[in-house]
């Protein structure tokens, strides 16, 4: 009796031992992927990340789940992607502001850029926009920027907050023009745009996937592109370049990360299948109609980037002055 229950219990082990085996040796991936994104839903971040992510699925053949988890700017998500499994199941959106501001805005942060994650692919761009309201009363461009230089400090510019890619490009746009305006920061893009319709302020600073349907609709006027050449959604819109600021070029863009420790190999796939997804053309033109332009690129070439953005942008929060704690 006693030799049959080790017997049972010696083969049950076995099964256990051959499955686990069976399962490990599976090619990744054999489960869904879990895309985290540190913005609501409906958000031009959770966009992209949807349009990539069901591309994504498709060449994974596995489920890619997007997982919203807003908060402090994406510091919420940052810091829950950084202490997750680093198994190749969990990726998360990561943009200018996890990866290159703020480091330099805050003292502390529950998260390093750096050390906690792994650059896997870069994903898509805007360029951000100065935008007046229905009856703000600027013509066009250089009438606004007139009106700036006569009236400084008169009058406000709303953003979606404070460390936000739309704050710092407003602080560049400042100092480079030689302007002053009042920055009204909001908790979002989405109550800066309700007040910019309502006439509450008459400026805002927007990246187009959050106010698409408005300027296409006519109901905003886009007036200054923050972009090295003008914006193939907005082609009648110049650049503050074209405007003799060359300094001033900003953008709000994404790339895909990973926890630091996950393998190199799985690492390289997903690098390779996002750029392959956000290079479909399907893909490229949903993105481009909701304001986004794709830049597909590897790991390195968004390694060099996110250094380079770094460099500028921490060299102007602290010539700025600018701290968040």
């Amino acid at each position: 009796m006693v030799k049959k229950s080790w017997l049972a219990t010696a083969l049950v082990a076995l099964g256990a031992s051959v499955l686990a085996a069976g399962a490990a040796a599976q090619p990744y991936p054999n489960k869904p992927v879990r895309w985290v994104v540190g913005y609501p839903a409906g958000g031009g971040t959770d966009f992209l990340a949807r349009t990539a992510g069901a591309q994504l699925s498709q060449q994974l053949g596995q489920p890619v789940l997007v997982d919203n988890r807003p908060g402090a700017g994406a510091i919420i998500a940052s810091e829950h992607v950084a202490r997750a499994p680093a198994d190749g199941y969990t990726v998360f959106s990561a943009d200018n502001g996890v990866l290159v501001y703020n480091p330099a805005l805050y003292k502390k942060l529950p998260y390093d850029p750096e050390k906690d994650f792994a650059l896997l692919a870069m994903m898509g761009r805007s360029a951000l926009v100065i935008t007046a309201g229905p009856n703000a009363g600027f013509a066009d461009a250089k009438a606004l920027l007139a009106e700036l230089k006569r009236s400084p400090g008169k009058y406000s510019i709303g953003t979606p907050g404070n460390g936000s890619p739309h704050h710092l490009a407003l602080e560049l746009f400042q100092r480079e023009a030689g302007v002053s305006l009042l920055h009204v920061p909001y908790k979002g893009g989405a109550p800066a745009m309700q007040d910019l319709m309502a006439g509450q302020v008459p400026l805002i600073v927007l990246d187009l996937p959050s106010g698409v349907s408005a300027v296409k609709a006519g109901k905003i006027t886009p007036l200054i592109a923050l972009s090295a050449e003008r914006m193939p959604q907005l082609p009648n819109v110049p650049t503050a370049k074209e405007l003799g600021y060359a300094g001033v070029e900003a953008y709000a863009w994404q790339g895909l990360v990973a926890p630091a420790a996950t393998p190199k190999d799985v690492q390289a796939r997903l690098g390779a299948e996002l750029q392959k997804a956000v290079s479909d053309a399907g893909v490229r033109q949903k993105l481009f109609d909701a304001g986004w332009d794709a830049t597909p690129a590897d790991a390195a070439a968004m390694t060099r980037y996110t250094e380079a953005e770094r460099k500028k942008w921490h060299a102007l929060i602290k010539a700025r002055d600018i701290k968040l704690d």
